[in-house]
């Protein structure tokens, strides 16, 4: 058996394109500067809605610089929860939340933010539409179409009720005050106010707008930079907005520019065109910070690189075949020769930061080729083709990673065959058939909830796209959601990890994920060890 490791990966992927170096111009000189950012994608559906696009690239362009939630998080520090919209907040019951929001503070159209906007904003003309309350329901795409061009888009309410399945209501106590109403326990509500898609809109904004496709392209918040102009697929103009509650912007303008292949960003950059290239693999460090007045500033972040299957694959049906899959894959071989061992390999589906709810002990599953065959002759595996839809690098080294994966299956007599998608709505597309498909988790909050159930659980993305589903792991969700008794709730996110990564899996865990910008040093900006970048006044020297 042909063995896998660092020198063989790279054989497999030939030489790297090097990236020409170019002139550098100078930063025009001003009282408050402007950037261009190089990103490889802006957002997935051409809004910029965060309940629309629930994505690692909305996170960059949204986050901290245009929406805001009551609660925020510390991009900066230890992504924990700081006062935002709201100064502060208090437990009246289990189920109930109270929060009072700041007072004098301004949306892009001039408007005090008031209680009307929060119940606006957690309501079912804005989120849920006609869901109810109830978790462990699975809510699909094909129940929720609109009837008209102010409706919600079909994915919305299944979106809204996988980050709050049992909000009931948000009521206004008076205009400064709100309480947020929950059918059930849940001890993480405060994680779920400062978890992605939480974040306040400006409700006469909504009302105002003739559809809902005008709204989402344009939408009235109260970060410190406001929408200029949206291109779809080419570019996102942010300016100033110097009414802002948090202090004046340091920059006039973020322009964030779409440019796919990675070579052209790292061109672009070292040539003046831009001030930031994000998205860089490893092997592109060492040209950008070889070049004078340049660096590159990044780190592990908060998600994990992740396949998943699809068990309407009638050779995935079997879970012999998907645990066969997980464990042909030597994980370490891939973060030496991709990554140049600047990530690694994590306990599974979980974080540090979630404290004492972390499993102890875990680990993925372990690199077995012999182990492989033994469950595929189990399966009565026959070699039948296995699709792998796959993007060309949505993800960091994901076109190499992929292939990279064939080639470790191929060896323990897998068939798999790559499909090279466009977007998104390819890879999900039911129309033929699916196999193996490429994801990353991230974790919105310090809980597990936050994570392998808002994924895998009833309404994880997963079982709403029908790629797979488990009776117990929807019983296990149900518990981390309502249950008050963190014991039981541990002992449920155990068996989740159980089931979703070693008896039925339905996905694999390969590496932690890590982003890397690129970016001209005489910027003095920092990255936050997470896809967003934060451009207000406490990360930008005066």
């Amino acid at each position: 058996m042909l063995s896998i490791n660092r020198r063989s990966v790279l054989g497999l992927l030939g030489a790297t394109a090097g990236s020409a170096i170019l002139p550098r111009f100078a930063l025009s000189q001003g009282k408050r500067p402007s950037v261009t950012i190089a990103v490889q994608k802006i957002t997935n559906n051409n809004t910029l809605d965060i309940w629309n696009e629930q994505s690692n690239v909305g996170e960059r362009v949204f986050f901290p610089n245009l929406w805001e939630g009551l609660i925020l998080r510390d991009w900066m520090g230890n992504q924990g929860p700081v006062p935002g919209l709201a100064s502060d907040w208090k437990r009246i019951d289990d189920k109930t939340l109270e929060l009072k929001l700041r007072q004098g503070v301004k949306f892009h159209n001039g408007d005090e933010m008031t209680a009307d906007d929060v119940v606006f904003s957690f309501s079912s003309q804005r989120v849920f539409g006609s869901t109810q309350p109830a978790g462990g329901k699975t809510i699909f795409e094909d129940d929720n179409k609109p009837t008209s061009l102010k409706e919600l888009p079909a994915t919305v309410p299944g979106v809204g009720r996988r980050l709050w399945p049992a909000l009931a209501g948000v009521e206004a106590i008076d205009k400064y005050t709100v309480r947020f109403h929950n059918a059930t326990p849940d001890v993480t509500l405060e994680g779920r106010l400062y978890a992605f898609g939480s974040q306040i809109a400006n409700r006469r904004a909504w009302d105002e707008a003739a559809t809902y496709v005008d709204w989402a392209r344009k939408p009235v918040t109260t970060g410190p930079y406001r929408v200029a102009e949206f291109k779809p697929d080419v570019s996102l103009t942010l300016v100033a907005f110097d009414e802002y509650w948090g202090g004046r912007p340091p920059l006039e303008q973020i322009r964030f520019v779409e440019v796919p292949e990675v070579a052209s960003r790292v061109n672009g950059l070292l040539s003046g065109e831009y001030d930031f290239a994000c998205d860089l693999p490893p092997d592109q460090i060492a040209t950008v910070q070889n070049t004078p007045g340049f660096e590159v500033q990044g780190s592990t972040i908060n998600n994990h690189r992740i396949s998943v299957f699809n068990v309407l694959n009638p050779v995935l049906q079997s879970p012999l075949v998907r645990r066969a899959m997980t464990h042909s894959i030597d994980r370490q071989a891939i973060v030496d020769a991709l990554w140049a061992g600047q990530t690694k390999i994590p306990a599974g589906l979980q974080f540090p930061f979630y404290g004492d709810m972390l499993i102890e002990g875990w680990s993925v599953p372990e690199y077995n080729p012999t182990l492989a065959q033994d469950l595929l002759k189990q399966a009565n595996y026959k070699g039948d083709p296995i699709p792998f839809r796959l993007l060309n690098n949505y993800y960091t080294n994901q076109t190499a990673n992929g292939q990279i994966m064939v080639e470790m299956w191929k060896q323990v007599g897998l068939n798999v065959e790559i499909e090279m998608k466009e977007n998104w709505g390819q890879i999900h597309d039911p129309a033929g058939l699916k196999g193996v498909r490429d994801w990353s988790a991230g974790a919105g909050f310090n809980d597990p909830v936050s994570s392998i159930v808002a994924q895998f659980g009833p309404n994880g993305e997963v079982q709403q796209k029908k790629d797979w589903s488990n009776a117990e792991v929807n019983l296990m969700s149900q518990i981390m959601e309502t249950s008050t008794d963190r014991a039981q709730r541990k002992r449920a996110f155990a068996r989740m990890l159980e089931i979703c990564e070693r008896e039925d899996p339905v996905y694999q865990v390969l590496h932690q994920n890590a982003a890397f910008t690129g970016m001209k040093s005489s910027l003095k900006w920092k990255a936050a060890p997470a896809f967003a970048m934060d451009f207000r006044s406490n990360n930008w020297p005066s």
